[in-house]
């Protein structure tokens, strides 16, 4: 098995007098110095459960960007891109490299991006050893020929157990998670929940690949018989790791995804799920997956004798999830590259009641909700709030997109322009009514209006007009109630109906106005 020294880690990284440097250990060895260290535990199936502490998600109030010349024009600052010198982030880079003095390092050299000609070298270190199992899951794994890699195109250093000083560091609290572009490298301290790897890594090929021309995009996509490719996005929640996991359609990958020339590329090698309320009914490849040694289940509850897995536990927190290798599903493109893009889904979850379940768009309406990235969330554990909340993250993602949106936005119109792509919005929330009065769109309905989409049915048919949204509607859809497809007509009082949608409509108007300029 290929090794790292300690020589070389100094020299290429300024990790000095670790304790023992484990590089790429397999599965069975990282699960034993898991359970060594008391990190987690071992699940029904032989699944790795662990837990993340306070943190039981991402902390984005505590993301930063170093403020540096070479990129300071091409960044988005605000809220999200929050910026942080470069005086700071070599100040906490320092305390990373003296808290692994004499600590047992767990070093993994990985790939992102599915395709050969825009693949790149990615090395984690990580303090714990069940972090190592889930970047192994995540990324891309390379041939035990390939390693180690002889040089770095990007570096993750994760140490949980390192806290920063706000008043000395630049930051909002104890918790940092910094991306230096110009140092090709992502540090995080004062967080175990993994994901905050995963996302350091998408949010810096979303700045790196448009150079070389290339789309990202926060979505996933499968394939059909005929080589027709399907891309979703959506937010957390709207369905979009659900639905492209089709039988029938193998999937290229299920969160992120570059846009080139030829086609569309995976940047991963596996696949983050929410694990909420998992059901192998509805989910069976999903469940399968959850349930497979080297299958990482994060803040999922368990008996603590039987071992057995309660995903509709809330008792950790809601955000539960499971990362597992993409090859643990049975339908999958093995090389992780499609063709070019035939049809695209933009997902939300419309809790108002007034989106259509499906609608097709024009390339400036794609635009528009790919700019705003509609959704809304009920917020029914809070006193006093009974109605749903309008929530937008342009381009279905900014948290993880360090340019500007009208930037993404124009990448994706050239695309649309090129392709010639069919561009649907697909509302996967409430239907049938207003708030409280209709039901979710039943996810069997939902899969008939995705596979009418992509089989081409739904553009034979004939369509029909919504008149506040300017919105285009098929009449009909096998398998999916007519009175649905028209969510004016399943409100007892049309009046009310239009009140709403001219509410959520000036909404969207005034979200949308903010990235004009």
């Amino acid at each position: 098995m290929p090794k790292l020294t300690q020589s070389e880690l100094a020299q290429q990284h300024g990790i000095e007098d670790p304790k023992n440097i484990y590089y790429n250990l397999s599965i069975p060895e990282l699960y034993e110095e898991m359970i060594r260290r008391g990190e987690g535990q071992i699940g029904e199936g032989g699944t790795l459960v662990a837990y993340t502490g306070v943190h039981t998600g991402r902390s984005p109030a505590d993301r930063f960007i170093v403020e540096e010349p070479g990129t300071q024009s091409d960044i988005h600052w605000g809220a999200i891109n929050k910026p942080i010198s470069a005086e700071s982030f070599d100040r906490l880079h320092k305390k990373i490299l003296e808290y692994y003095k004499g600590k047992d390092l767990f070093v993994r050299d990985l790939y992102v991006c599915a395709h050969p000609d825009y693949q790149k070298k990615v090395r984690v270190i990580n303090e714990y050893a069940w972090h190592n199992v889930f970047v192994n899951n995540l990324f891309i794994r390379p041939d035990e020929k390939d390693l180690p890699h002889d040089s770095v195109g990007f570096t993750v250093l994760s140490a949980p157990g390192v806290k920063a000083d706000p008043e000395t560091d630049g930051t909002r609290s104890e918790t940092f998670i910094i991306l230096n572009f110009e140092k090709r490298m992502a540090i995080i301290g004062g967080t175990e929940y993994a994901g905050e790897m995963k996302k350091s890594v998408f949010s810096a090929l979303n700045f790196l690949l448009p150079k070389s021309n290339v789309f990202p995009m926060h979505c996933s996509a499968n394939v059909g018989n005929e080589k027709d490719v399907a891309l979703f996005f959506g937010l957390s929640g709207t369905g979009k790791t659900t639905l492209s996991a089709d039988p029938q359609r193998p999937l290229i990958g299920d969160d992120e995804h570059g846009w080139f020339d030829g086609g569309v590329f995976n940047f991963e090698g596996g696949c983050y799920a929410k694990a909420i309320k998992l059901n192998p009914e509805t989910e069976p490849e999903i469940y399968d997956a959850s349930l497979q040694f080297g299958t990482v289940l994060e803040n999922v509850a368990m008996d603590p004798e039987t071992r057995r897995i309660d995903f509709d536990s809330v008792e950790h927190t809601e955000n539960t999830r499971v990362a597992y290798q993409i090859d643990a599903l049975k339908c999958i493109v093995p090389d992780g590259v499609g063709g070019t893009p035939k049809t695209i889904f933009m997902l939300t979850y419309d809790a108002f009641g007034v989106l259509p379940p499906i609608s097709r768009l024009t390339p400036e309406q794609a635009m528009y909700f790919f700019t705003l990235g509609y959704t809304a969330k009920v917020a029914g554990t809070e006193r006093g709030v009974d109605e749903p909340q309008a929530t937008f993250s342009s381009c279905f993602g900014s948290p993880f997109m360090p340019r500007p949106p009208l930037f993404y936005a124009e990448m994706l119109k050239d695309k649309l322009e090129s392709s010639g792509a069919t561009v649907w919005l697909l509302n996967t929330g409430i239907t049938g009514g207003p708030y409280g009065i209709g039901k979710r769109m039943p996810l069997p309905q939902t899969r008939a209006l995705v596979t009418a989409a992509v089989d081409g049915s739904l553009l034979s048919g004939s369509f029909e007009d919504v008149p506040i949204f300017g919105l285009s509607v098929p009449s009909s859809c096998p398998g999916v109630d007519d009175k649905l497809l028209q969510p004016k007509k399943s409100w007892s009082d049309p009046a009310e109906y239009d009140a709403k949608a001219n509410e959520l409509q000036a909404r969207f108007e005034e979200e949308f106005a903010k990235h004009q300029g």
